[in-house]
């Protein structure tokens, strides 16, 4: 990570056999752009409901969901948050975590990440995290 400058590792759920890759994901906030079906379909995970995205978020990961070439994979970003979440139970508090770790991972400017930080803290506080 820092011999490479990382700045962002796609799928990364190896990274859940290293406690101490763990640790140090946690630490520097490199964003990990996770794809449940793909895993799935790669027989990373045998089921779903095995998939280790909630142990990524309780850790402290920047944890995102993504999609990975949709079309062969079977689905879109949406298609595999409501896989992951049905299959392992993710709770509000994950969502709204999953969505502010997509602002922070994004590439956008650091006033368009406050704003989106904002709307999403004023649409969770409406509906109650």
């Amino acid at each position: 990570i820092d011999l490479l400058k990382v700045q962002r590792i796609d799928h990364g759920v190896a990274a859940l056999q290293d406690p101490l890759l763990m640790a140090e994901l946690a630490h520097t906030r490199v964003p990990l752009t996770v794809c449940p079906l793909s895993n799935l379909k790669l027989c990373v995970v045998n089921d779903l409901r095995d998939h280790g995205l909630k142990t990524m978020l309780d850790a402290g990961l920047c944890a995102t969901v993504n999609s990975d070439d949709p079309a062969y994979f079977g689905g879109y970003v949406n298609d595999n948050l409501h896989a992951v979440a049905a299959a392992t139970g993710l709770t509000a508090r994950h969502a709204y975590q999953l969505a502010a770790n997509s602002f922070e991972a994004s590439f956008a400017d650091a006033a368009a990440k406050a704003r989106w930080r904002e709307q999403l803290g004023a649409c969770f506080e409406r509906f109650g995290r």
